[in-house]
């Protein structure tokens, strides 16, 4: 199937019992066993099945099945936020005295847990130029366990060439994972590009209407643990806390995957809701019209911003002067998301008159919402941030980052005209 079919249909068949055409909402903690030797099975991971909705339910599996399928993964864990997809993901595979390598340009709280929460548990991240791939081979060690980066950086908005990336990563022994949050798998294939291991935060373009969090791990299934065993002990060495099962060997291909679900999601129980699965689904349905709208409207107004006087500068990779306009071209199918920054003239000061003025735009940190949204990250997402971290984050004190919606663009266009003015 097609993006835009298995959006709706993959992953669930009718009900064969209510025949409920919509995705059932299973709001239960626990499902029974048939009898003892059942229960034993299930938790030997020798059949398939539902425990505990901690760690799986029948509504979130449909979302994990359609999110594979719309990566071109083998397998997709759900969780309750990108935060938790993030943490989860690293976790699967790092243990105090190991390392990560990232580029400097993330999300403001992927950057505050990678720069801060991780050092304090024993794991070292190692910041890299993300326009540098050639760099992670000096950066990477024994203990080194993955690279890690944004598909099109937030707030940054820079691109990353995936390609160059995972032959970096690859070269090392190293798996890449890839955030795809903004982009989403509408625009930008990520595993096929290279990556092995994807993370979304749902909460954004997936779900789309800002009423639900959640978060996604998608397993490429393409990494060969077993021929790094020495590397990923995790996954190719018996498991003493999941009754010695040794995941590269029990579930060959989707060992990665399987060890998240039954290590860090059951142990740290960051579970997303079925009811809050529901709605995400929801918003899945639309994601393919909706993605077209938020690109045709942010080119719009990056256009209109970069023409007018009061505007310094504009960043928004679907510009012809854009840097990363030839990766836009040739990765995400000429489409650069809804996620765009300027900065004013006057500077930092007269970027919170004008975000002050918005009347259409909605003040808040969210991004990829139907409803246009605007913030300034120095003070909000990178408010935690020094001088020099906001520099290497690609942060500047004066960047406006506006996530362009889905309304009537000549609407958008005569807020922002109203705001400039009032500045």
């Amino acid at each position: 199937m097609r993006h835009e079919t298995a959006a709706l249909h993959a992953g669930y068949e009718i009900d064969p019992t209510t025949k409920a055409v919509a995705v059932p909402i299973y709001q239960t903690t626990s499902y029974a066993f048939d009898n003892t030797q059942h229960g034993a099975d299930l938790f030997n991971l020798n059949v398939a099945g539902n425990i505990y909705t901690r760690i799986m339910n029948p509504t979130t599996a449909v979302l994990e099945a359609r999110l594979a399928q719309l990566e071109g993964g083998i397998a997709a864990l759900c969780v309750a936020s990108g935060m938790a997809a993030i943490t989860y993901a690293v976790q699967t595979l790092v243990s105090a005295g190991d390392n990560i390598i990232a580029t400097k340009t993330l999300y403001g709280g992927t950057y505050n847990l990678f720069a801060h929460t991780l050092p304090h548990q024993g794991v070292e991240v190692r910041f890299v130029d993300p326009n540098r791939p050639e760099d992670i081979a000096a950066l990477t060690d024994a203990k080194t366990k993955l690279v890690y980066c944004e598909s099109i950086g937030n707030p940054a908005i820079n691109v990353v060439d995936i390609p160059a990336f995972a032959d970096a990563a690859h070269a090392q022994g190293l798996p890449l994972v890839v955030d795809n949050t903004v982009a989403t798998p509408l625009l930008c294939p990520a595993l096929a590009l290279g990556a092995d291991i994807v993370v979304e935060s749902l909460t954004k373009y997936i779900g789309g209407h800002g009423n639900s969090i959640g978060g996604a791990i998608i397993d490429g299934g393409k990494f060969d643990w077993a021929a790094h065993a020495e590397r990923f002990p995790q996954l190719t060495t018996p498991d003493a806390s999941y009754h010695g099962v040794n995941y590269s060997e029990h579930f060959g291909a989707a060992a990665f995957i399987a060890r998240a679900r039954v290590v860090p999601l059951r142990n740290m129980g960051a579970a997303i809701s079925p009811m809050n699965t529901f709605l995400i689904l929801q918003g899945l349905e639309t994601l393919a019209l909706r993605m077209e709208r938020h690109c045709d409207n942010a080119l719009k107004v990056a256009q209109f911003l970069q023409n007018h006087e009061q505007v310094a500068w504009v960043n928004y990779p679907g510009l012809d002067n854009s840097p990363y306009k030839a990766l836009i071209e040739r990765d995400f199918g000429g489409k650069a998301s809804g996620l765009l920054s300027f900065g004013l003239k006057d500077g930092r000061e007269a970027g919170a008159r004008f975000i002050d003025a918005l009347q259409l735009f909605t003040r808040l940190v969210n991004i990829g919402d139907a409803k246009s949204l605007a913030c300034h990250p120095a003070t909000t997402t990178h408010r935690q941030l020094s001088d020099e971290e906001l520099q290497a984050a690609g942060v500047s004190a004066d960047l406006v980052r506006l996530s362009v919606g889905i309304e009537h663009i000549e609407d958008l266009l005569a807020d922002l005209e109203q705001a400039l003015a009032a500045v």
